[in-house]
């Protein structure tokens, strides 16, 4: 039995937290270029994320790879469908740290795991555990108590987890087939003439309090921030695809929680926004079903272990 560590694992982990650390960090971000409308700072996104993306390709010469996908009305679809929703999840997320709500994004993401265990059961035809059934009415539980907290659903969590969850099954149906840089290329690209539409109404507003471009009228560092925030958005993304690489499904299933700590411990300790009792309550249950599940997760993973084990005994 090889006891040699991986070399592969650290660089994962390395790469993986990097890319999570960094998606954590948005709200920072974010409200550093609050003199930007949301739709301002997507727009920007969208277009510096493209060229990074675009050079990215360039540079490991994988356009070919990209007609291919172009030229296969099914992957298309998936593309297609992507697309949408992670422009959803974009516009939701900056919305929602722009007007202080910062909170609210880091419950979408405590959400998602439990979103995309029902896009499972309801798309993929999956069949949950008792355990899972568990976690899933903790977070509908959860999601009541915030209701009557908010006064109205917690609709940005909801938008981001619903989003970012079929996000993922389009994702999940591409079946690996396009690489994750070309992917984002395909997104950013698409979403070009969404950044250009979004550009006419920002325009439309010049003259208003507040409208019209900022970018290039807030001096040099606001501009380089916008800049940097869509260069930022290819960063992660890469090393998340690096990370994929190196590491086992269950790792990356367990540090994805990094991002919502993160983002809540911001919004709590920096950000400074109100946490009643009511939210506490509501997140206690959200975070008591995301302990089911990983719960659930380890004793599968013993359970699915333990006959490999017993075979290296056996054969040692």
């Amino acid at each position: 039995m090889n006891n040699k560590k991986d070399p592969g694992f650290g660089r994962g982990l390395f790469f993986g937290f990097g890319a999570y650390l960094i998606w954590g960090s948005f709200p920072l971000i974010i409200t550093m270029l609050a003199f930007a409308t949301p739709l301002e700072i997507v727009t920007w996104r969208i277009v510096f994320g493209f060229l990074v993306a675009a050079l990215l390709t360039t540079m490991t010469r994988s356009w070919p790879a990209i007609i291919g996908v172009l030229k296969d009305k099914n992957l298309m679809k998936w593309m297609a469908l992507a697309t949408v929703f992670i422009a959803t999840n974009w516009i939701a997320y900056v919305i929602g740290v722009a007007s202080q709500q910062t909170i609210q994004t880091a419950l979408g993401y405590f959400i998602n795991p439990l979103v995309t265990i029902l896009l499972a059961v309801i798309f993929l035809g999956e069949k949950l555990s008792r355990a899972q059934w568990v976690a899933t009415a903790f977070g509908a539980v959860a999601v009541i108590v915030l209701t009557f907290d908010y006064g109205q659903p917690p609709w940005i969590a909801l938008i981001l987890a619903g989003s970012f969850g079929i996000y993922g099954l389009a994702k999940n149906k591409l079946g690996g087939r396009v690489t994750a840089v070309n992917s984002f290329a395909m997104e950013a690209g698409m979403l070009l003439p969404l950044a250009g539409v979004q550009f006419a109404i920002i325009a439309a507003t010049a003259g208003t309090p507040g409208g019209g471009i900022q970018f290039g009228n807030v001096g040099f560092w606001g501009t380089v921030g916008l800049i940097f925030f869509g260069v930022l958005t290819a960063v992660p993304l890469i090393m998340f695809g690096t990370a994929a690489q190196l590491l086992p499904l269950r790792f990356l299933g367990f540090i994805q929680y990094t991002t919502p700590v993160l983002q809540f411990c911001l919004a709590l300790f920096v950000l400074g926004e109100p946490m009643p009792t009511a939210r506490w309550v509501g997140f206690g249950l959200v975070w008591i079903g995301l302990a089911v599940l990983i719960f659930d997760a380890l004793r599968r993973n013993r359970a699915a272990a333990r006959p490999v084990d017993e075979a290296v005994v056996i054969n040692s």
